[in-house]
């Protein structure tokens, strides 16, 4: 590797901000070529990088007139897969923004090649670097509630019309569902919390509110912020929707974890406001967010005494600069970190395909009327190898020799 890490970066749209955290000429990491057929991204890019950055326009030509040593993939939801699949192909260490895949079997896939080739396979749940939701993990983890019993989420979307029901987000070919791009999220948070993964999982849902609206365009020629415009209400006075809009805006789910953990996820993409809510409650004691950025708080609640708007304990989420809460650099930081050198990290691959699988298997409930999906877990020797921080092979073999001689 040269002193600066050399990334490529694939698809250049509404996450490209991400990659601009990983570009740090001189201090460990370096863009040095941005893949994206559209003129306007390689604009940008050029502006963002400086005009010594190379601009392409596909994978194919990235991988074949680049050396790169990391690359991180920011395209739209349902190319992931692919790209991920070439790069990982090849060898290189991989960081796939989230949600993994749109199919289940996409993202074992995935797994099953980033194994066979030994490539890093990062994913970007980038939530699980957010304060309010670290301090959270760090109450359930201190033993404050007890052991932890039930998990509530409630998403309140309400900025759902202007990102998601414009675009390709709102067709089922191209998004599976909203559970997915939205979801996978809060469904990696509550396994994350609960300390298991959901097995089986059921779930209502509608297309309540934007799919009567027929006015229509193609947006193709333009991006989120184009046409984004908070003053916009109600939501049934969006105008310029999708040609196809047929994901809900609408779901609710029930889950069994594979540790008895009952949770539900319940999301909303017409609501006035936007923020998440969760609730965890343990068998001493409950906490919730009133809020989800820097300077909310966190309540919790330890005794009988305790009631509406007067919980025992409150923990003010910390403050934290970049994106997403301070986020978006921490999450980067801790791929290129992982790119060079390996190990276990925050974000866990496995946890990625599970929130996958569970919204997968939540919309299919949902399309189906209800009926309860089994969630297929992972192979164990799959789970040793990513949760043991996906080491090469020869150091596998050493710490297993290393065990037989001390047993």
């Amino acid at each position: 590797m040269s002193p600066d890490l050399r990334l490529g970066v694939i698809g250049f749209g509404a996450r490209h901000t991400l990659a601009t955290h990983a570009h740090r000429p001189g201090e460990g990491s370096r863009v040095t070529v941005v893949a994206d057929p559209t003129e306007r991204a390689k604009i940008r890019a050029r502006e963002l990088f400086g005009d010594e950055v190379a601009t392409v326009d596909s994978v194919e030509e990235l991988l074949s007139g680049h050396e790169v040593d990391a690359v991180m993939i920011l395209t739209p939801d349902f190319a992931h897969a692919s790209v991920a699949l070439r790069t990982l192909g090849a060898g290189i260490a991989t960081f796939c923004e989230k949600p993994m895949a749109i199919s289940v079997e996409d993202a074992d896939e995935m797994l099953a090649l980033a194994k066979e080739r030994r490539a890093r396979l990062f994913v970007g749940h980038n939530m699980r670097h957010m304060p309010v939701i670290r301090q959270m993990k760090e109450i359930v983890d201190s033993g404050r509630i007890g052991r932890v019993r039930a998990i509530w989420c409630r998403h309140f979307v309400g900025a759902g019309g202007d990102f998601y029901f414009k675009d390709w987000h709102a067709e089922k070919e191209k998004a599976m569902s909203l559970l997915l791009q939205k979801g996978a999220h809060d469904i990696d948070v509550i396994h994350w919390l609960a300390g298991g993964y959901t097995r089986r999982v059921s779930g209502i849902g509608d297309l309540a509110v934007y799919g009567d609206i027929a006015d229509r365009r193609d947006n193709s020629d333009r991006r989120m912020g184009d046409w984004y415009d908070e003053d916009i209400w109600p939501p049934t006075a969006q105008r310029e929707l999708n040609p196809v809009v047929d994901v809900e805006d609408i779901s609710m789910l029930q889950m069994t974890l594979d540790n008895g953990v009952l949770a539900s996820y319940q999301q909303c993409h017409f609501t006035p406001d936007y923020w998440r809510n969760y609730t965890v409650i343990g068998d001493a004691g409950r906490i919730e967010n009133m809020g989800d950025g820097s300077g909310d708080q966190i309540h919790i609640w330890q005794s009988r005494r305790s009631g509406p708007g007067r919980p025992d304990a409150v923990e003010v989420v910390a403050r934290a600069t970049g994106g997403h809460g301070g986020a978006d650099p921490s999450l980067v930081a801790e791929f290129l970190r992982f790119a060079r050198a390996g190990g276990r990290t925050d974000v866990s691959v496995i946890a990625a395909r599970e929130a996958v699988a569970t919204g997968v298997h939540g919309a299919l409930s949902i399309r189906e009327g209800g009926v309860p999906h089994d969630v297929p877990p992972v192979p164990a020797d799959v789970v040793e190898y990513f949760d043991g921080g996906q080491q090469p092979l020869q150091e596998q073999e050493h710490e297993h020799d290393q065990e037989s001689v001390e047993v």
